[in-house]
């Protein structure tokens, strides 16, 4: 499941950046998941006590990581983005260790750090023009490290069923992406009626919402959060793909190893063992 979730966040880049080309960023937002509020509004039916208690802290770190990862990638180049957000695999061991108190195993942190060659071998190889969009997009990959441990410690409080933690999160994020719309134009503005913005918004409603963070509240509670990051980590190697076969983009022999060590990494990190 983890897997899937990093196959279509790899691909909702490319599908966000269609829709943003009809809608200001905070209103896409507002729009997206808001929908997927209303979806999910049912799974909240005897559960919305629990579900409002366990979801409404990891909801505001979402909020926080779409909104630093949205403006991030507006003010930095595509190649630096998708390298500092791949930080989040070599910071959640660390984020995981300082939350639970329990040191992950070595060979989570040898994976993470082949993880993150690979991820720079697969993005050019170089940072550039380090600037305020970097160090928004250095905070997302933090609070996507934490995001992952938040969501581990409250479900292990509190017992709530995925869907109903997933509406919960969206709902809140719904809401702030409204608060910072009418705050930046203080009104709403007119819905597209392009077919192509909503095709786009739909898939990312679909598929990198609802699937994605449903995938991502039940598989935290059964795994740990560095390996449910390395598995999620190989979301660069499928937003490559994706803009090799769907763009026209092309890779170079550099970037096919940087995948191959991300995918390996994962893979070795995160294979069945004998006890």
């Amino acid at each position: 499941m983890l897997l899937g979730v990093a196959v279509v966040w790899g691909t909702s880049y490319g599908m966000a950046r269609q829709a943003l080309f009809f809608y200001p960023v905070a209103g896409f937002l507002f729009i997206r998941f808001m929908l997927t509020f209303l979806i999910l509004l049912p799974a909240l039916k005897n559960h919305w006590r629990e579900a409002t208690a366990a979801g409404l802290a990891p909801g505001s770190v979402l909020l926080a990581i779409f909104l630093c990862e949205t403006f991030g990638v507006a003010q930095t180049s595509a190649s630096n983005a998708a390298f500092l957000i791949s930080l989040c695999v070599v910071l959640t061991p660390f984020v995981e260790w300082r939350v639970f108190r329990t040191r992950p195993e070595t060979r989570a942190f040898i994976a993470a750090g082949v993880s993150l060659c690979g991820a720079l071998l697969l993005t050019g190889g170089t940072l550039t023009g380090l600037g305020v969009g970097d160090a928004l997009l250095l905070g997302a990959a933090l609070l996507r490290a934490v995001m992952v441990c938040l969501t581990k410690t409250l479900t292990q409080r509190h017992d709530v069923p995925a869907l109903a933690l997933t509406a919960v999160q969206t709902g809140v994020v719904a809401a702030g992406a409204l608060a910072v719309l009418l705050g930046t134009y203080h009104t709403l503005p007119a819905l597209p009626i392009s077919p192509g913005f909503w095709i786009a918004t739909l898939y990312l409603v679909l598929f990198c919402t609802i699937f994605a963070f449903f995938a991502q509240n039940y598989a935290v509670q059964r795994t740990t959060p560095t390996r449910a990051s390395l598995l999620m980590g190989t979301e660069p190697l499928f937003g490559a793909l994706f803009a090799m076969l769907w763009l026209g983009e092309s890779l170079t022999p550099a970037a096919w190893l940087g995948g191959l060590f991300i995918v390996g990494a994962s893979l070795w990190a995160t294979r069945p063992r004998r006890q």
